[in-house]
C-alpha cells in the first residue's frame, strides 16, 4: 500500500530513542510533520542523510514543523545513533512488527 498526495497520512504510534511513545495523530491540528524513513542506523547513506537534516534542521523543525525520522532499528540502537551523531530530533523505532509503519506508507522493500 502507498499513499498519494492529499491522502490522510496513516496514524502510528512508535517509541523514540528515549522509550517515549510518539503518535502521528498527536500532532494533527498542531504542527506539520516531516516524516523521514531510513533503513538502518550506522549506515553510510542513512547517516549522511540524517546529518544533512541535522545540519539544516531549522528548515525542517521549528514551532510549526516536527521532524520525525523512522527506521527498523530497535529503540536502543536509535539512542546510541542519536547520541553519536548529535541528532536532537526524534528517531522512531519501527522495529516490531518489523517495518509495519514503513509498509503502511509503501516505503518498505520486503525483498531486501
Amino acid at each position: 500500500m502507498s499513499i498519494k498526495t492529499g491522502d490522510l497520512a496513516p496514524d502510528f504510534e512508535l517509541v523514540n530513542q528515549f522509550g517515549e511513545k510518539v503518535s502521528l495523530s498527536s500532532f494533527r491540528g498542531k504542527k506539520n510533520v516531516v516524516l523521514v524513513f531510513f533503513p538502518f542506523a550506522f549506515t553510510g547513506t542513512c547517516t549522511g542523510e540524517l546529518c544533512a537534516l541535522r545540519d539544516d534542521q531549522s528548515a525542517f523543525q521549528n514551532e510549526s514543523i516536527e521532524l520525525l525520522a523512522i527506521s527498523c532499528d530497535a529503540m536502543f540502537t536509535q539512542k546510541v545513533f542519536a547520541e553519536k551523531e548529535g541528532y536532537n530530533f526524534p528517531l522512531l523505532s519501527d522495529f516490531w512488527p518489523h517495518g509495519a509503519v514503513a509498509m503502511k506508507y509503501g516505503v518498505f522493500n520486503e525483498d531486501r
